[in-house]
């Protein structure tokens, strides 16, 4: 049975580029905008909280923080602090919650703007009763460095390392740049590709790989060329620029301490009448040698996610479908087609930390996520069945013993 119709969390006044959820808190991030046009739309962030009502995972608007003419298309989270990819710059935000005051008073926050306290029930954004005042957000800026110098400059990759003293970033014009942080103290700026970077993801040992559209996958130590990865070695009828690569993300392995993997996402090329499927491409994390390759449709990947136990990868298109595949196999396991009515530009997964769990409802995984048609989607994953292995073990002893009875009774004497 096909999956029902994905749930709207959440639709914003102003197309949605990116998505990030708080590891520790119930809260989802979403930023985007309308850009330097003046066409009306606006810019900002927005702050949600989700929670459960009536058996159902809801979001509800905190707080807005005006970004003023720059749109958000990426975006990094680390605890409490954004490093949010806007037109040429990186812009560092630092947030804090806070309980509501016990009088009736609106107040403002650090931002200038007003806080928005009510939570509302299921249902689409503007729908749904108030039934609780929530936290204030307070969100302060603390740095702007520029990060692309292209002609048409734009960030479009930014991460931090796994104990935020490096934000790694790169963007049209091919360099790939690395931050001290917090001070944003730039220390190292090497040229990684002829091309814009697509993707950027750091390893354990900040080791950096990049995706660039000059059909390279690279991995760095520094600025010094570890190897270059090729998906295609094993699959001699495809051209070494019939694909390019889209996507890459690190992650663990499920129940297996100490394993890696890097998944990547190559798509197409050039578009053609019929076109050819997009691969996904399981990678040993150390040794960078493919493990497994698979196509994952025809639809033109446009994002990549993974589950924070490496058990699921999220995928979104150009066309507004989403995806959800096992990391072990690369086999799909949940599909919506067309969950958007336009291109996805970013998913996530629910944590799976105890409040995340809390927020799963009884369900396997959840995946956000958001697209230019300015919606923030749900994906609900239902727990899989499974026997357990006593009774897989006894159900294949009576097995044996029932084919031993039926040869005894047509061979009389078999025994």
């Amino acid at each position: 049975m096909a999956p029902r119709r994905p749930p709207e969390l959440y639709r914003a006044p102003f197309p949605l580029y990116t998505v990030r959820l708080h590891p520790h808190r119930a809260l989802a991030i979403t930023a985007g905008g309308g850009g330097a046009a003046k066409t009306g739309i606006r810019n900002g962030v927005h702050f949600l909280q989700l929670e459960q009502i009536g058996g159902q995972l809801s979001a509800s608007l905190l707080h807005s923080h005006d970004t003023e003419t720059r749109a958000t298309m990426t975006m990094a989270l680390a605890d409490d602090i954004i490093a949010a990819g806007q037109d040429a710059t990186c812009h560092i935000l630092r947030f804090s919650l806070r309980a509501p005051e016990p009088t009736g008073g609106t107040g403002r926050n650090g931002s200038g703007e007003k806080g928005l306290r009510k939570r509302k029930g299921p249902g689409p954004a503007g729908q749904g009763e108030t039934q609780s005042q929530a936290s204030e957000v307070t969100v302060e800026s603390l740095h702007s460095v520029r990060t692309d110098f292209s002609p048409d400059a734009l960030q479009k990759a930014v991460r931090f390392n796994a104990d935020t003293s490096l934000l790694v970033t790169g963007g049209a014009d091919g360099f790939l740049r690395l931050w001290e942080f917090p001070s944003m103290k730039k220390t190292l700026e090497f040229k990684a590709h002829d091309g814009e970077i697509e993707d950027i993801a750091l390893g354990p040992d900040n080791k950096v790989v990049t995706a660039g559209r000059d059909f390279q996958c690279c991995v760095w130590q520094r600025d010094q060329l570890v190897t270059g990865l090729r998906w295609n070695e094993n699959l001699p009828g495809i051209p070494d620029k019939a694909y390019r690569y889209q996507a890459c993300r690190f992650g663990g392995v499920a129940d297996v301490a100490g394993a890696l993997r890097l998944y990547t996402v190559q798509v197409p090329h050039k578009r053609e009448r019929r076109p050819p499927p997009c691969y996904l491409t399981k990678w040993d994390g150390r040794s960078f040698l493919p493990l497994l390759t698979r196509p994952c449709g025809a639809e033109v990947v446009s994002c990549l996610s993974l589950s924070d136990s490496g058990t699921f990868l999220g995928l979104g298109t150009v066309t507004g479908s989403v995806a959800i595949h096992i990391a072990f196999s690369l086999q799909r396991l949940y599909y919506v087609r067309e969950a958007h009515g336009i291109v996805v530009t970013d998913v996530a997964f629910v944590p799976e930390s105890q409040r995340g769990r809390e927020l799963l409802g009884g369900h396997e995984a959840a995946l956000l996520s958001v697209a230019v048609d300015s919606r923030c989607k749900l994906h609900l994953l239902p727990r899989r069945r499974s026997l357990p292995i006593w009774l897989l073990l006894l159900l294949c002893a009576g097995l044996i013993v029932a084919t031993i009875l039926l040869l005894q009774v047509a061979f009389p004497g078999f025994l």
